[in-house]
């Protein structure tokens, strides 16, 4: 049986998959309806619920042009127990795709996520994003 360390980073990287896929029903999912958050696109802004993030999985939805394929690796990613029910994710994302020449590129990111064991199962309730480089 999986510690629930295991068990958040295992639901922690599903949520990573569903936004690369921009799979907007597994985010949904994962994700508490008031979930809140600091990330670039915020400009600053503490952001809460759920329609500033389906704007992004909407734009994704319109592409004409077949999916990017792209590689999410979670580098020395840290799992802090807050207790039975709560924790705290901390990692560097790397993704990697390619340009629109073709050529492999990758960006990183620092991230920090909270989840909290609820009745349906683990939530993702606050991330703090930064700048990719």
């Amino acid at each position: 049986m999986p510690s629930p360390a295991d068990e958040v980073l295992a639901v922690n990287r599903r949520l990573l998959d569903a936004i690369a896929a921009a799979d907007w029903k597994a985010y949904k999912d994962l994700v508490a309806d008031d979930i809140t958050c600091f990330e670039p696109e915020a400009k600053g802004q503490l952001v809460e619920g759920l329609p500033f993030h389906k704007f992004y999985f909407d734009l994704a939805g319109d592409r004409s042009k077949a999916a990017v394929p792209t590689t999410t690796t979670l580098a020395s990613p840290v799992v802090k127990m807050l207790g039975n029910d709560v924790a705290v994710v901390a990692y560097v994302r790397l993704v990697q795709k390619l340009d629109a020449a073709g050529h492999p590129v990758v960006s990183s990111g620092e991230e920090t996520r909270v989840w909290v064991r609820m009745a349906s199962g683990w939530k993702h309730v606050h991330f703090h994003r930064s700048l990719p480089g």
